[in-house]
């Protein structure tokens, strides 16, 4: 896999925090976060399609190292 552009390990960390965010919500304000998440979700989505297409590589296997390399930096104590 080619280097992964750091534009799409923001946007998916953005996503992930907004997805976080739902935890303990209810009502109203769980529906507003959610559709938050939605939004940060479908511009991380149309952003792996564009640069997958645009570089001709596989839309799944970019988005997957995008996710592990998300992951990965979480999980890393000294990031």
């Amino acid at each position: 896999m080619a280097d992964i552009p750091d534009e799409l390990v923001k946007m998916e960390r953005s996503a992930e925090a907004e997805r976080a965010q739902l935890a303990g919500l209810g009502g109203e304000e769980y529906d507003a976060q959610w559709q938050a998440w939605r939004r940060a979700a479908e511009a991380f989505q149309a952003a792996v399609s564009e640069h997958s297409a645009r570089e001709g590589m596989s839309r799944y296997e970019l988005e997957q190292a995008v996710k592990k390399a998300v992951r990965s930096a979480e999980e890393d104590p000294a990031r």
